[in-house]
């Protein structure tokens, strides 16, 4: 298959899990994952209909920043963000999906502050309790939920979560389900109209119609739209061969 074909199809697939469960397609925006992708990729399904590009690697996403890649699509970071690499992401995106401590959602305010603008954050839940997995527990997220609110050069927009890989289908409906609930939960006690909490970001390759199911509103594809990434190794082995 084609880029364009494989986005149609998870399109596709998106509006099917949407439908099932009486959502409108529109209601979820599929973020194309490019890690690892060239810019000329980016561009290339930019114009196949990718509207949300999301990035890992801070290096990464700059180098497609300064070679315009991204042109008319909103950027989303969504990878582990160090708190030195802060300077580098506020301003520059559209959307944080990664804040995953106090200290982190910090320097995010600082930031924000020194250059006079607002970032639109979403807080990041580690919905399993693994161990090898950043993000904050449900237990916490209300509390930082509430602290973001009262800063004034952020704004929470919802939650994202990363649970385990699903090797079995449905295996991770459950903890979508768990996510949709603390988001409701969190949004109730929002009373402030000025913060709008309306993005639930689950859901990837494997596991993305269940996320549609369970209430998602963005959901991070990658390998589904560009085929698997090159290992470690691979990628080593390239950059030797230049």
């Amino acid at each position: 298959m084609t880029l364009e074909e494989r986005i149609a199809a998870v399109k596709e697939r998106i509006a099917a899990a949407a439908r099932e469960v009486g959502r409108a397609p529109e209601e979820i925006t599929l973020v194309a994952a490019t890690k690892t992708q060239s810019s000329q990729t980016i561009r290339s399904a930019i114009a196949a209909g990718i509207t949300a590009c999301g990035e890992n690697r801070v290096q990464e996403m700059t180098a497609h920043l300064d070679d315009d890649a991204y042109g008319s699509a909103a950027l989303h970071f969504i990878g582990h963000l160090q708190t030195n690499k802060v300077k580098y992401v506020v301003g520059r995106v559209d959307l944080i999906e990664s804040v995953d401590s106090l200290r982190l959602l910090e320097a995010v305010e600082a930031q924000g502050a020194k250059l006079g603008v607002v970032q639109d954050i979403l807080l990041e839940v580690n919905v399993a309790g693994e161990a090898s997995k950043s993000g904050i527990s449900p237990l916490e997220a209300p509390e930082l939920a509430r602290l973001a609110l009262e800063m004034p050069h952020v704004r929470l927009r919802g939650l994202m979560a990363i649970p385990p890989v699903a090797h079995d289908a449905g295996a991770n409906r459950h903890f979508f389900h768990q996510m949709r609930e603390l988001f409701v939960d969190i949004r109730q006690n929002v009373t402030d109209n000025v913060y709008d909490m309306d993005c639930l970001s689950m859901g990837m390759s494997g596991d993305f119609e269940d996320a549609v199911r369970e209430g998602a509103t963005l959901v991070r594809v990658g390998t589904a739209l560009f085929g698997p990434r090159m290992s470690a190794a691979q990628d080593q082995e390239g950059k030797s061969w230049g």
